[in-house]
């Protein structure tokens, strides 16, 4: 009961909304999914990683695309930060397997620092109750490769270790922009950690 009333006094201390249908207070859904650490398969289940401490659940539309490039760039120069204050960063999108693994091994995006799952069927995203638009023919990205799947609205989730959402961040209604997304989920993380001690 402590850690959920904390939890919803630093949320209305943050003053963030939630604009994604999933709210500050619900319960974060469960999911397993196929991942890549540093260019490997992996697998990720989120309530192993509460288990640890709190974490971030970011989606955003597609790998090698400039704002998502940016945001995992972001993220990975501050996962030392996440780490210190215990807390996981999972990202999700709806890329396959074999973009995540060229992306999350790039040093100029994730860089090996934390996990990138793949939710290509976009299962996560719709329990979440994200929005997904669909793929666009002939759509390519930076690099000038087809992207071939839809995208996941870029929202981002700060999870309790007691399975809370804490914060609900949207770019598409509250104009934040991807680095500001991992500023915000860092310092939700930090004032988490110094109530709790």
């Amino acid at each position: 009961m402590k850690t959920v009333m904390l939890g919803l006094a630093l949320a209305a201390s943050f003053s963030l909304p939630a604009f994604a249908a999933l709210k500050v207070g619900d319960t974060a859904p469960d999911f397993t999914a196929t991942a890549s650490l540093g260019g490997k398969d992996s697998t990720f289940n989120l309530y192993n990683a509460l288990k640890k401490g709190p974490a971030v659940v970011y989606f955003y539309p597609s790998a090698y695309t400039g704002g998502c490039d940016l945001e995992a760039h972001t993220f990975a120069e501050s996962a030392d930060k996440f780490d210190t204050a215990g807390a996981t960063i999972i990202g999700v999108s709806a890329d396959n397997l074999d973009r995540l693994n060229q992306f999350s091994a790039d040093p100029n995006f994730c860089a090996g620092k934390f996990s990138i799952a793949s939710d290509e069927s976009t299962t996560i995203a719709k329990s979440y109750d994200l929005k997904v638009t669909a793929a666009v023919a002939g759509r390519k990205d930076v690099r000038g490769v087809e992207i071939g799947h839809g995208f996941i609205e870029r929202t981002t989730f700060v999870v309790g270790k007691d399975h809370k959402v804490i914060a609900v961040m949207s770019s598409a209604d509250d104009k934040l922009t991807p680095d500001q997304h991992v500023d915000k989920s860092l310092e939700m993380i930090q004032k988490m950690k110094m109530a709790a001690k």
